[in-house]
């Protein structure tokens, strides 16, 4: 299949690649980690968060960040697993009510919790976050998009 000028997945993963565009990122993890366990929400591990259509939410993302997640990912998204997420209206990650990709997931998956005393504060908390991931592409010349979670893994097939 011939390259598609209109997708800017190939440059994300070269950026997500660069090792000071990853600590740019990593530091806004690290900053909403530090956050959040500062609050202390609870998390039962249910995957609750990531059945989006069943939790009544979608995940937003950038492209940076889901290029990001991509780039170090044990094995190759696949499409049929995507696919199968759509139809299930859940993550592609999700794994017996677990997140198969912890450690590497988007602002927006840190950021949430099921944990209804975490509502209050976690709006605020992700929107910052958000405009420091957006800092983080603008700051490296990386072209800015932001769009749902699945739609934006779909460009890297």
């Amino acid at each position: 299949m011939p390259p598609d000028d209109d997708n800017p997945a190939p440059g994300w993963l070269l950026a997500a690649r660069r090792p000071e565009i990853a600590a740019d990122l990593e530091a806004v993890f690290t900053l909403v980690a530090d956050q959040i366990e500062a609050r202390d929400p609870s998390c039962w591990a249910s995957g609750r968060c990531c059945a989006f259509g069943s939790a009544g939410h979608r995940l937003y993302v950038t492209g940076l960040e889901a290029a990001y997640t991509v780039a170090r990912l044990e094995s190759p998204l696949r499409r049929d697993a995507l696919d199968l997420a759509v139809a299930r209206d859940d993550c592609p990650f999700l794994s017996a009510n677990l997140c198969g990709v912890h450690t590497i997931k988007p602002v927006a998956c840190r950021v949430y919790f099921c944990d209804r005393s975490a509502q209050a504060w976690q709006r605020d908390l992700a929107e910052r976050a958000h405009a420091l991931v957006r800092a983080v592409h603008d700051r490296h010349g990386v072209p800015y998009r932001y769009a749902e979670w699945r739609t934006q893994l779909a460009l890297f097939l």
